[in-house]
Parts: structure tokens; C-alpha cells; sequence
């Protein structure tokens, strides 16, 4: 997901919110871009090591076939997730109460 912080800081100011402990304006901007810029970081280290694990296991104990396991994470939890937030909404659109919440 692409955002632009300028954008976010600019409506969180104009819709009167904030982030506690973070100036208005500019400050609030790069502190959102900071944020993101590490959740990337993070996000990636994850998935080098989902992917980089299973390659390394199967090349250590011989079984070639187990590199598919890393995408195989990926894509379930992907399909998971989605799965999940079309019941979420399907319920809210029923007015029932929340799923797994």
C-alpha cells in the first residue's frame, strides 16, 4: 500500500486530529514517513527469512521441493486474510457482531 504522508499529516490537521507528542505540519508528515519507512524494513526482513528458510532447509537436508513452502505461507495467508475481511463484511452488512474481534 502507497500513501503520501504530506497528505495524511495534511488531513489529520484539517480534520482536527493528531498524533500525540507529534507537532502539526511538517513534523507529523516525516514522522509518518519514518513509521512507514520502518515497516517496511521490517516487512521485508520477514519475508527474506519466510521465503530464505525453507530454501535453506531443503538445500541442507537434500529435499529440493520444500522451497515451495515459502510462497506456499504467502499465498495462504494472503487468501486467509482476504477470506476474513469478506466475512467481516458480510456480517456487517447483516448487522451481526463482530468476527474474531
Amino acid at each position: 500500500i502507497q500513501f503520501n504522508p504530506i497528505e495524511i499529516s495534511q488531513n489529520l490537521q484539517k480534520n482536527g486530529g493528531f498524533i500525540p507528542g507529534v507537532r502539526p505540519g511538517r513534523p507529523t508528515s516525516e514522522f509518518i514517513a519514518k513509521v512507514a519507512n520502518r515497516l517496511n524494513w521490517c516487512d521485508a526482513c520477514f519475508l527474506c527469512i519466510v521465503v530464505l528458510v525453507p530454501t535453506l532447509l531443503g538445500k541442507l537436508t537434500g529435499m529440493e521441493g520444500v522451497w515451495f513452502a515459502g510462497t506456499s505461507v504467502l499465498i495462504m495467508t494472503g487468501v486467509a486474510n482476504d477470506l476474513v475481511d469478506q466475512i467481516e463484511s458480510q456480517m456487517v452488512t447483516h448487522n451481526y457482531k463482530g468476527f474474531l474481534v
